[in-house]
Parts: structure tokens; sequence; C-alpha cells
């Protein structure tokens, strides 16, 4: 039976929109208002979303992912489950299914995406490529979704719409994750940042043994993988070190601060991921957002100083 423009269906009894129970601690979108996502990967997830003709069906959930209606997200291979308070006592329980690539699939996009070694060098600084989906269209598939048909919806509300705005909420708060870690995408169709990356890292040096010569350049890839490890250093004994264990130093006598916007924005936090554990609700990962934001500005107020 076909569903009227307000999710019910034609002739279903009518539905009378009650304001939602307030969430305390919810997940909210960083966006108060405007558009929201800050990447061009989340404006693209939203653009894609907003192309399948869905109208205010999917920008009525734009309050609730702004409210912190969004109890609660995990992003699992070719799922995402959500809990979205509504104004019954108990949240919705939401899930949204994109179909994971194949291992032949993949195995194909890796290729592509290998023989680019920049798309690595930048998604180690956890920044997505732009020509990213380059490398999915070589494999003939789509790293987005191409039609609203692959994406499979459920929510415990009585509301028939799709998306209702509980499955539209948390379509919002998907391109807020987005942005902290592009690698979410890529776990949606089915791949983990961590199997990602040693893929990657195999099929280059693969390409360095068969394709690279002793006198060539070393390939972009080896080099910011390289950059990502620490260089092991000397550690000296403390009792060593008593007698000019205060002292500056000759390191110090050359230090310069050199302070600039960074390329990506939150690098470390965005490369690290989530972290093992949470302040009440919240990702430790997702609360140090502002405070680099904060200590950002204040370092660029004092560089004069410096």
């Amino acid at each position: 039976m076909p569903r009227n423009n307000w999710g019910w269906w034609d002739d279903g009894p009518y539905y009378e929109p009650r304001s939602p129970r307030e969430v305390k601690n919810g997940l909210k979108t960083k966006s108060e208002r405007g558009t929201i996502g800050e990447t061009w990967w989340s404006k693209r997830w939203i653009g894609t979303l907003e192309s399948f003709g869905m109208g205010t069906r999917l920008t009525r959930g734009r309050s609730y992912a702004r409210k912190g209606q969004v109890v609660s997200l995990d992003v699992e291979p070719g799922t995402v489950r959500a809990k979205v308070q509504g104004s019954q006592p108990r949240p919705y329980k939401v899930e949204i299914s994109l179909p994971s690539l194949t291992d032949r699939q993949w195995e194909a996009v890796t290729e592509a995406m290998a023989a680019q070694a920049l798309f690595a060098a930048k998604l180690l600084a956890g920044e997505m490529p732009q020509n990213i989906e380059e490398a999915f269209q070589t494999a003939k598939v789509s790293l987005f979704p191409k039609s609203s048909n692959e994406l499979e919806t459920d929510c415990s509300c009585p509301d028939w719409a799709n998306p209702c705005k509980h499955i539209a909420a948390v379509y919002y708060l998907m391109a807020d994750r987005f942005d902290e870690d592009p690698f979410l995408i890529f776990k949606l169709r089915g791949r983990t940042k961590e199997t990602l990356i040693a893929a990657l890292r195999e099929k280059r040096l693969a390409f360095g043994d068969d394709e690279v010569g002793q006198d060539d350049e070393v390939p972009e890839l080896e080099a910011a993988l390289a950059a990502t490890t620490l260089p092991e250093e000397e550690v000296k004994l403390l009792e060593s070190c008593l007698d000019n264990f205060w002292q500056a130093g000759e390191e110090l006598t050359d230090f310069r601060v050199n302070l600039a916007a960074p390329e990506v924005e939150n690098a470390v936090l965005k490369r690290l991921g989530e972290a093992p554990f949470k302040v009440g609700k919240q990702n430790l990962a997702e609360l140090l957002v502002p405070a680099y934001k904060i200590a950002r500005k204040v370092a660029e107020e004092k560089k004069d100083f410096l």
C-alpha cells in the first residue's frame, strides 16, 4: 500500500506528533545551526542522502541530532545501531545497514588505492583523499550508496516514514562522526581501519619490491609510515644526569617555534580514532576536540612571545 508524505498508510490513523523527552548527555552534532558536516566526505554523505528525494523526511531529524536525542551510536561493519529518545519513556532502536563489499571487491579497491601512494599517506593523517572514489570506481563499486535501495533501515517507533525522524537524526550524527574519523565510512562498507591500512601497507611494499628500483625515490606511503614511528632514543640512567639535570642543554639553544594552521584539523585524534573508554556517554576522543581547539587558540595568541 502507498505511504503518504506523513509516513502513514493512506487509510491509517492520524499520528499526533509530540515533543521528545529531554536527554541528559545525549550525542549532539557540533553544528548548532546551518549545515552539518565540516569535511568534504561528510558533506558528500549528506548530499548523497538528500539526492534520494527524502525531502522533509530527512531534514526533520536534524533538530533531533542537534538537541542530543541520540542516546547511543555504534558503527559496525555494514551496520549502524543507535538508540534515539522520542516521546515515549524508552528510546527507539534504530538500525541502518549498507551492503558490505565482498572480499574480491575490496581486493580490487585496495589494489587501486595502493597504486596511488598519496591515498594511504593522507588516510594515515586522518584525511580522506579528495579523489578516493576513483579507486572504488576502478573496482566498479561505490564508496557511498548509489540509491536509497542500498540503505536498509529499521526503527521501533510507530512512524512508517522512511526515514522517520529518528533514523534521520542518526544519518546526521553519522556525518559528524565521519568528520572525526573518515575510516568509519570504510567500516560501514565492511573494512576496519586496521585491516585497510594493513592491506595497503602490504600492497605498497609489494610494489616497492617489484616496481621500485634501488635508485628510485622512496614511495610516499613508506615515507608516511616511517614518519608515524618514533625513532628509538638512548635512555640515560638518572645517576649519570644529576650534575646537569636542570640545565637547558644544547638541544634548546637553536629551538624555535613556528606555529601554523594544521593541514588536517585534529589529525592526531582522527588517526587514533575512538578511545577505549568513555566519560559518561561520550568517548574521550570526542571530549578532547574542544580542548585541542582551545589550546591551539591560546598558542596562536601567545606565539609572538615564543
